[in-house]
């Protein structure tokens, strides 16, 4: 894989034309890229105008497709080869949220991380061990891939609003209660959200959830 030392991707906002005072970075899935859930931020900045989204594009290109980029490989599910996937676009993330957080000027209580499936794998890995708590997290379609492990434990524990579809095909819905117990048992506060009949996607009440959540772990 040809590794993209540092990350960019699209960007929005704020809405209402002034400085930002929060940020919301959204983490694509396997095979997108970052302009798939920027076209959230113009719905959701409906109710947080004073929003900042940004959504890097993975430093990775895609090696199930001829198109699109990765965070990590899938080719192999083993926790363990996703995990060391994980741990090596890490740091490049937390690149990308220090550089955007410097230049907004803002605190990581003003950040919150949004991921579809693999992004929400890496949200969560990532935030759970930043040296400070950012805001929140939003996991749509994810999994959990590493908890609190003794080689790599958590060093935060901001609150985390998991949403998954019953009907997901791509990753089983089973995730999304793996993952809740898995978080709470690190200590983390967690919300879910099953939604009924939905495959792997974001529905609106998906979408009105997460706003929900924004608003209230921003302040915005």
């Amino acid at each position: 894989m040809t590794e993209t030392t540092q990350l960019d991707g699209p960007r929005f906002g704020p809405a209402n034309g002034g400085t930002a005072e929060a940020l919301v970075v959204m983490l694509h899935g396997l095979g997108a890229d970052g302009n798939d859930l920027i076209g959230i931020a113009p719905v959701w900045a409906r109710e947080m105008g004073s929003v900042a989204f940004s959504s890097p594009n993975a430093p990775f290109p895609c090696d199930m497709a001829p198109f699109g980029r990765q965070w990590f490989s899938l080719q192999s599910r083993d926790p363990a080869d996703m995990l060391a996937g994980i741990r090596t676009a890490a740091p490049l993330l937390n690149a990308f949220l220090d550089a955007e957080l410097e230049r907004l000027g803002l605190g990581p209580d003003k950040l919150a991380l949004v991921g579809f499936s693999q992004g929400t794998m890496m949200s969560l890995y990532t935030a759970l061990r930043r040296p400070a708590p950012i805001a929140g997290i939003v996991g749509y379609s994810g999994a959990l891939i590493a908890g609190d492990l003794p080689d790599d434990p958590v060093t935060a524990k901001p609150p985390v609003l998991l949403v998954h579809g019953t009907a997901d095909e791509i990753v089983p819905f089973g995730a999304m209660e793996a993952a809740q117990a898995g978080l709470s048992s690190a200590g983390v506060a967690v919300e879910s959200i099953g939604r009924p009949g939905l495959g792997h996607g974001i529905d609106e009440v998906g979408l009105g959830a997460g706003a929900a959540f924004l608003r209230r772990v921003l302040g915005v």
